[in-house]
């Protein structure tokens, strides 16, 4: 039957049939815009509800020297000359009090002021946040770093390149390229971004498998596999826990104070559902 045969109504028939087709057609496979799970904030924007500060040199919930603090709806790191007239490796990290495995992670973050005094130079407007990582409760009383995987904000200096949401692995590694890749930190491809000025970064994690990192909406590092290092002292024990279990699918995340002035304007969450 010819176009100018049909009937006034099966021309409209014809046309919203088609319209439907491209309306299913324009929905991301997998997942429809009706099962997109909701953000989810992690910071409430008032106070450290949620979150416990371990510190190295203090027990952990001891937010020595009120380093950890919420002002004007901002969640910042701060060194009061009082309490830090010198650094003194009191590296810090603010726990969330879930673990996650397959989700998207969003925080918009900025540097701020001058490091603290004693703070090591490769930490000047330097931060990150941990994923993946292990249990607070089993982090020896000095110990810098939690076993995770590190997504490194930095800041730049005033001449010069320095990307951020790079990736860095204490105690851990990962797979790029289908090869096990162990050196400890990687640049990603992001632009430079100095001064003051906010940046949003976004994570996917898709528990053992793919985790992408973004900066201002664009991909800036891929990779995959992360995993605990047989080789670092503190994971042995955390493998020998997990009866020999190298993959992590899952884990706490971590906001870090290093030494250098930082905030946090948002920090949310959007968890997704378990692999089919």
């Amino acid at each position: 039957m010819s176009r100018s045969s049909r009937s006034p109504f099966a021309r409209r028939m014809a046309g919203l049939i088609l319209a439907l087709v491209a309306s299913v057609g324009a929905v991301a496979p997998g997942i429809t815009h009706a099962e997109e799970p909701a953000w989810r904030p992690l910071f409430n924007g008032k106070d450290l509800t949620g979150w416990t500060p371990k510190i190295r040199g203090e027990a952990l919930g001891d937010n020595y020297g009120d380093t950890f603090r919420v002002e004007d709806g901002v969640l910042k790191v701060v060194y009061d000359p009082a309490k830090y007239p010198t650094f003194g490796e009191k590296f810090g990290h603010l726990f969330f009090a879930e673990p996650f495995s397959r989700y998207k992670l969003r925080i918009d973050y900025r540097f701020t002021g001058e490091q603290c005094p004693g703070g090591p130079g490769w930490a000047i407007r330097n931060s990150g946040v941990m994923l993946h990582g292990e249990d607070p409760k089993g982090m020896t009383l000095d110990q810098d770093f939690p076993a995770s995987i590190e997504v490194q904000f930095l800041g730049g200096a005033p001449e010069g390149e320095r990307t951020t949401a790079n990736l860095c692995t204490p105690g851990t590694n990962v797979v790029m390229s289908g090869k096990l890749f162990t050196p400890h930190c990687t640049t990603s491809k992001s632009q430079t971004y100095r001064g003051d000025q906010w940046v949003a970064v976004e994570v996917e994690v898709d528990g053992d498998k793919v985790i992408r990192h973004l900066v201002n909406g664009e991909p800036v590092l891929e990779y995959e596999g992360a995993q605990l290092d047989p080789n670092d002292p503190h994971s042995k024990g955390l493998i020998a826990q997990r009866d020999g279990k190298l993959l992590l699918d899952g884990g706490t995340i971590s906001l870090q104070s290093e030494s250098h002035p930082i905030e946090f304007r948002r920090v949310e969450i959007q968890v997704l559902p378990a692999r089919k």
